[in-house]
């Protein structure tokens, strides 16, 4: 029998209520998709990308704008019937999104703290894509790359990354677990 830590189980707790948020918006701007990405007081993104001095920045908010796009149209999904299934339908695509704004942000971002923070979240996110399919029984896809830039060095082994919203310790003991 396998117990898990009680940061462990707060840590999915609150992933668990996010993930439930999200489908619940998502469900939402399915029925009135006319309110997607509004937020009031703010201007719209292409407001800021139509600017011709940020070429750069508005590369960056083009590719973003895409990954989330395509991720909420790939979290609107059919029920099934089987919460496991739909839930994992659901957090694929949402995992998946922030993975292509972490590599958004490592092509055009500067800040060598929200880099590390990016291949952080590229990793982590992938792990659960990987934890998730293999819990309700999924193959998993062919391996891939990794997803540092060809210019960035991988950290020396055994080194530890600047602190981030991410605990990349309670992330591999889901895949330690779900081997045992």
């Amino acid at each position: 029998m396998v117990l898990f830590s009680r940061s462990f189980v707060r840590k999915r707790a609150i992933s668990i209520a996010t993930t439930a948020l999200v489908a619940a918006t998502s469900f939402a701007l399915a029925e009135d998709s006319t309110k997607a990405y509004h937020v009031r007081g703010t201007r719209p993104i292409q407001y800021v990308a139509d600017r011709p001095d940020h070429s750069i920045e508005q590369s960056f908010l083009s590719e973003n704008d895409a990954a989330m796009n395509k991720m909420m149209a790939d979290m609107t999904i059919k029920p099934t019937g089987d919460v496991d299934r739909d839930f994992v339908a659901m957090m694929v695509p949402h995992h998946q999104g922030a993975i292509e704004m972490a590599r958004a942000e490592l092509k055009y971002g500067r800040n060598e703290q929200l880099r590390r923070i990016s291949h952080e979240i590229i990793v982590t996110q992938q792990q659960e894509i990987a934890a998730m399919r293999l819990a309700v029984g999924d193959p998993l896809p062919p391996s891939a790359a990794s997803p540092i830039e060809p210019e960035t060095a991988p950290a020396p082994a055994g080194a530890v990354p600047a602190a981030s919203s991410h605990d990349a310790m309670s992330h591999g003991s889901i895949l330690q677990v779900q081997s045992k």
